[in-house]
């Protein structure tokens, strides 16, 4: 038996809770489910539980626009995160929406109905067909199943214990350990301090090349100081303004005088290390912003390397031995442990394939129509947040824009809706920008490309996107609106199509 629904959103992670809040609040007509294939809310915040996992965005601008982040706390830890979600299903009564435990399989349009027939396996196994006539997709952008993983010469030779931080052991003890933790980025940085904290014997972060890494107070205290003279609301709101001018002003000043900006945080790392580390460990051959600007809150990881209870190695991997890691300049890195904090394995729409007609669809072929909609493909959305700034910013006003677009076709008597695409638009870069890190790299084959004007380019810009998707009328000449009974009629009385606020 089929099941009939207005909105299929897939995922129950940020995304998907924010876009559902928003659908609640704004679209009451509208009726949607949501699928999530894990046990809980939270997606990532509730799939990694390494040491330590927390937020690389400032909460002020990590939270949604409906539900201020009222903690002086700059960054938060994943359990906190995911608490916060929990909240946002109890006060927009999302619960009974959600279906845990059910996967997408594959999804197809029919251009006759218009609507999406949408295969679930559920969390009984058995398969169960959802017909729906719009399907958001907010599954993030990575394989959930399996974190991307180089292949390292003669890695079964190692006797110790190996573990890729996506799939944390459940109480794993690493008391007096040694640890070496290969990577350099957010999570390396991350599990660091974490694991030094949590008693391993000592910890190694080897790299093959370094990374920048800028040091946050760990508590907002202009944020506390102004929330004792003014009002929350309005401490809050002059927080997220600055947030947000201050993300835009460093990545701009990374396009305009990277020289500047390289010098400012090499200068800030100088400072924290104390001549107690080379500064080749922590000194870039790229430009700031090429790859994604990491954070650590009051220098914690700065401080345990000064401390020696930790220590970083910027070197090649030449085999594993029994004990460890051989490196190609000669020196071993003896290990109990081995992380790989190696990355990501991209993957769009949780490894959905959807198909028009039957025709299977590949989105790597395709352009986001400001940033949100998928060209050429009828009644879809796909919610990708910034590398740039935090990833809700994207989301609160992608889904604004949703509910304007489905509240100007309910208003029009429209149930078709496809942003036109132009080959010529098409562009080798992805929508994740001319980030060079290497998971953007592996998603050149997944993601959706950028375009070369206007609606088709990605600009990772809150600041631009903002004015735009609260502004952009429907009526251009490349959204294509159809209806399965006469267009433009609505109960039988002409409309004119106008702008929905």
């Amino acid at each position: 038996m089929e099941k009939q629904v207005d909105i299929l959103i897939m995922g129950a992670g940020i995304s998907g809770i924010g876009l559902a809040a928003h659908l609640s609040k704004n679209c009451p007509k509208r009726s949607f489910e949501i699928i999530e294939r894990r046990e809980s809310v939270g997606g990532t915040w509730d799939l990694f539980k390494y040491p330590g996992i927390r937020s690389d965005s400032d909460m002020s601008t990590f939270g949604f626009n409906f539900k201020p982040w009222k903690k002086a706390s700059v960054l938060a830890d994943g359990a906190s995160i995911k608490n916060y979600l929990s909240e946002v299903v109890e006060e927009c009564q999302l619960e009974s929406r959600i279906h845990y435990q059910h996967r997408v399989l594959n999804a197809n349009y029919d251009t006759h109905t218009h609507k999406w027939s949408v295969k679930i396996e559920n969390a009984q196994g058995k398969t169960e067909t959802w017909v729906a006539n719009f399907v958001l997709g907010c599954t993030g952008y990575y394989n959930y199943d399996q974190g991307f993983q180089p292949e390292f010469p003669n890695q079964d030779a190692f006797k110790g214990t190996f573990i890729h931080p996506q799939h944390w052991p459940e109480n794993f003890d690493y008391s007096g350990k040694k640890v070496v933790i290969i990577g350099s980025g957010a999570t390396a940085i991350t599990l660091v301090p974490a694991m030094v904290k949590g008693g391993a014997g000592h910890v190694t972060m080897l790299q093959r090349s370094p990374t920048y890494i800028a040091s946050v107070p760990s508590i907002d205290m202009v944020y506390d100081k102004m929330r004792k003279y003014l009002s929350e609301d309005m401490a809050y709101k002059l927080t997220r303004a600055r947030n947000i001018g201050m993300q835009r002003g460093i990545y701009a000043l990374a396009q305009k005088q990277p020289k500047l900006l390289k010098k400012l945080l090499l200068n800030a790392v100088k400072f924290q290390l104390k001549g107690k580390v080379d500064m080749k460990h922590f000194t870039p051959d790229y430009e700031p912003w090429d790859q994604r600007l990491c954070v650590v809150p009051d220098g914690d990881l700065f401080k345990i390397l000064r401390e020696g209870r930790a220590s970083v190695e910027t070197d090649h991997i030449e085999r594993f031995t029994e004990t460890g890691i051989q490196l190609k300049s000669g020196k071993h890195l003896d290990a109990d442990i081995i992380v790989s904090a190696t990355g990501l394995n991209i993957q769009i729409l949780g490894g959905m394939q959807a198909s028009i007609d039957g025709k299977p669809i590949d989105t790597s072929k395709h352009m986001l129509y400001r940033g949100v909609m998928v060209s050429d493909i009828p009644n879809m959305a796909l919610i990708i947040g910034y590398i740039n700034a935090s990833w809700t910013l994207k989301v609160d006003i992608a889904a604004e824009y949703i509910c304007r677009l489905l509240n100007y076709m309910d208003m029009n008597g429209f149930d078709e809706v496809l942003p036109e695409g132009n080959a010529a638009e098409l562009l080798e870069d992805t929508v994740m920008g001319s980030l060079t890190s290497g998971y953007i790299a592996r998603a050149a084959n997944v993601m959706p490309k950028q375009g070369k004007h206007g609606p088709w380019r990605v600009s990772n810009n809150y600041l631009a996107d903002r004015k735009d998707l609260k502004t952009a009328t429907f009526e251009d000449d490349i959204l294509q609106f159809k209806s399965k009974v006469e267009q433009g009629k609505v109960n039988g009385k002409k409309v004119k199509p106008r702008l929905v606020s």
